[in-house]
């Protein structure tokens, strides 16, 4: 096995998680765009709630990303008949985390009334949660048997399946938002409704795809229902909350940005936002290489192969830093056309154009750390993850990101500028110290390769 051998089987993976997970971003994006031509209001509401569920949401999939290392693993070691009672345990964990959380939906206006933030900003923002709360039960379910497919290999449906969703995310926003067909007019809380709707169709669209699937007949993942298993799912928490943690670790970190920024105002915000939404889009391409990796590696481990582990995880960095050459240079470029197309507001394309410019900066490093941290989690090392991303993000990345947004300590306070720049840091660290435990891991898997057998099926 080399590189060049590689190449072919992680671009096979690659290439529909890239189309999925750039539609589900896109998902994101046409909310932003459309809230946006409402008002820049509109856009910045969309922006807070966005920047409180979505941690919730990437919580949710981190502990459900624990699934595809454990099948991968399984199906490299041919122990086909544990597929699907680990699958099951996900999905019983899943429900056990998200129909109690739904629950909170009741309770945002409440959470809400003391928020300072603008009337019109919190009237928008407290809506939008409330709808889209009751979809997380759904949206798990979905991410279960997306990771079951993308586990095993078997990742075109998951691309598909997005597509789907996108289909109806763009015309149940229209609806919604403007109050089409005998819908009420919600303005910007519309794209609430549009998105819990995606997430039933895609888990609808998902479990008749599993169900009928004649690749995936072999795994009898409907043949019987598995009860709650404490052993077994203790072992995806043990996996998953590290993963989880790492995720939100990143995520909250551009959340923590959107609140610390909305006393500067919806124009400060907005800019934030299209700068995070197009930097979003660009981060799919190393994540999507990123989570081949894990694929390959769960498997080669399986199969008991420490040094084609290592091959694959070499050549998943050269094709995904050489793609973030190729994005940050788009970055760069077409700035002000692709801020242009969010909104026609003069301050907020030439405030996104900026943040745009600094984003370009980072995403060598952040192909770096994603795919370091999905090569990680094939080898089910996810307790360093943790401990390295909080360290990098929280401590490193948002302390100086504070002190240069808000403060006068360094430099005059530079608002969002300074935010991002603590992002760049922040990210740089990550990627350093992730890429150090990658080798420290290999290493530690070869030289030890004839007492990992028992282990890499644990």
């Amino acid at each position: 096995m080399t590189i060049k051998t590689e190449f072919p089987k992680l671009v096979k993976l690659a290439w529909p998680l890239l189309i999925a997970q750039l539609t589900q971003t896109m998902m994101g994006v046409s909310d932003t765009i459309m809230a946006g031509r409402v008002s820049a209001t509109d856009m910045a509401a969309v922006a807070i709630a966005s920047s409180i569920f979505l941690p919730v949401l990437f919580f949710i999939q981190g502990i459900i990303l624990a699934l595809p290392p454990i099948i991968s693993r399984l199906q490299g070691s041919k122990q086909n008949s544990d597929i699907a009672n680990a699958t099951q345990q996900t999905m019983w964990l899943a429900l056990f985390i998200t129909v109690p959380l739904s629950f909170v939906a009741l309770a945002i206006p409440t959470l809400f009334e003391f928020a300072p933030i603008e009337p019109d900003l919190k009237h928008i923002t407290t809506k939008y949660l409330s709808y889209v709360l009751w979809s997380l039960p759904a949206f798990a379910l979905y991410q279960v048997l997306r990771n079951y497919c993308e586990g095993l290999s078997v990742t075109k449906p998951s691309m598909i399946i997005m597509v789907i969703g996108l289909c109806v995310n763009i015309p149940a926003n229209y609806i919604f938002i403007h109050g089409l067909l005998g819908a009420p007019k919600l303005d910007g809380a519309g794209c609430a409704v549009a998105t819990a709707l995606v997430f039933v169709a895609m888990f609808i669209s998902t479990a008749i795809y599993t169900l009928r699937s004649q690749k995936l007949s072999v795994y009898n993942l409907y043949q019987r229902l598995y009860t709650p298993n404490l052993k077994d799912i203790i072992e995806v928490i043990k996996l998953g909350f590290p993963i989880a943690m790492t995720i939100l670790f990143e995520v909250s970190l551009f959340a923590a940005i959107a609140i610390f920024l909305s006393p500067f105002g919806a124009t400060v915000v907005a800019s934030h936002q299209i700068a995070l939404n197009f930097s979003s889009l660009m981060f799919m391409v190393p994540l999507s290489i990123g989570m081949a990796t894990t694929i390959r590696v769960g498997y080669l481990l399986g199969e008991n192969g420490p040094e084609k582990a290592k091959t694959a995880i070499k050549s998943a960095m050269i094709l995904g830093l050489s793609c973030s050459l190729i994005t940050a240079t788009l970055s760069v470029l077409l700035r002000f056309p692709i801020a242009n197309l969010y909104t026609t507001d003069d301050v907020v394309i030439q405030g996104a154009a900026s943040l745009m410019l600094l984003a370009a900066m980072f995403q060598l490093s952040d192909a770096i750390q994603v795919i370091a941290a999905c090569a990680l989690r094939g080898y089910k090392d996810t307790k360093a993850m943790f401990y390295i991303t909080f360290l990098s993000y929280w401590v490193i990345g948002l302390t100086l990101g504070i002190s240069l947004g808000l403060t006068d300590f360094i430099v005059p306070k530079m608002a969002a500028e300074g935010f991002w720049i603590g992002i760049i840091v922040g990210l740089s660290a990550a990627a350093i110290m992730l890429g150090l435990r990658v080798v420290y891991i290999q290493k530690k898997f070869v030289t030890q390769m004839p007492l990992n057998a028992e282990y890499l099926n644990e």
